[in-house]
Parts: structure tokens; sequence; C-alpha cells
């Protein structure tokens, strides 16, 4: 068994992923929730927002962290 090394991770960057995660995770999971529950419009509406804040997620890590 291995160990990760995490030492060269920073607290802004713990910090930017965790929030971030606790975004996109909730939102996705909720759109799939409401399309079983055949609420299409909500469902599609959460999913959106779930791949918009990954994108801007992205966006922002390559920014900061190049």
């Amino acid at each position: 068994m291995t160990y990760v090394d995490t030492s060269d991770i920073t607290a802004k960057m713990f910090i930017t992923v965790l929030l971030l995660l606790l975004i996109i995770a909730p939102l996705i999971s909720l759109g799939v929730l409401r399309l079983f529950q055949s609420r299409k419009k909500s469902g599609f509406m959460l999913i959106t927002g779930g791949v918009a804040v990954y994108a801007i997620f992205q966006l922002v890590m390559s920014i900061t962290h190049t």
C-alpha cells in the first residue's frame, strides 16, 4: 500500500476545490433526482448549472495554477 504525498497542495487550492465541489456535486445529484421525479425543466436547469460551475472551476484553476 502506498501513501499519497499531499504536502505540495496549498491551502488556497484545497479551499477552492472543496468549495466548488460542494457546489457541483449537489447540483448534479439534485438534477438527476428532479429528472426521476418527472420535473424535466428543473432537472435540466440544475444539471446545466452544475456543468457551468464545473466550467468556471476549470477556468479558475487554469488561470491560477499554471
